[in-house]
């Protein structure tokens, strides 16, 4: 078959455990798909993420990020606003505005993380590493040098640091 445009993405499919696997800051996450594999229109990243962990307070220039909850309770900050959500929970960051995460309580998160259009997700796979094995990365400090150089390239900036813990309630 052959297609009119070179930009034209084929259908995909990816199972439980398919995709391609980073550890990035104290995350295991997967690859779903890339601008690549959907003719630009999104990338998606599914990600384990421990209880007590969050990115720095960062900003998007060039796509949208949204969240869908599938495990675990977040506090999102997003510009001046915090609010919580569970599993089933979905949140929507447009570009442009700074935020940030944390995972509350003891229970880790599970989510999908859908960034539009597509781009974003190569942030991921230049500022994560190869899993050494199965499950998360082994806990350490991030490297905040790296992270603000890979951001550049992905039209991203970290303007602070990451949440703190709240209470767990």
């Amino acid at each position: 078959m052959t297609t009119e445009s070179s930009t034209a993405a084929a259908a995909l499919m990816r199972r439980a455990g398919e995709g391609q696997a980073i550890w990035f800051l104290a995350n295991r996450m997967t690859i779903k798909a890339t601008a690549e594999t959907t003719g630009g229109a999104f990338g998606l990243v599914e990600s384990f993420i421990p209880a007590g962990s969050g990115p720095p307070l960062h900003v998007h220039h060039r796509e949208d990020e949204s969240f869908w909850v599938l495990e675990g309770r977040l506090r999102f900050r997003a510009g001046d606003e915090e609010f919580e959500g569970g599993p089933g929970s979905f949140v929507f960051l447009p570009r442009g505005v700074p935020h940030t995460f944390m995972v509350e309580g003891d229970e880790d998160a599970h989510m999908l993380t859908l960034l539009t259009p597509g781009g974003g997700e190569g942030f991921f796979l230049d500022g994560g590493r190869t899993p050494e094995g199965p499950g998360l990365p082994p806990p350490g400090p991030p490297d905040v040098e790296k992270l603000q150089r890979v951001a550049s390239l992905y039209g991203a900036e970290i303007v602070g640091p990451p949440l703190a813990p709240g209470n767990g309630k």
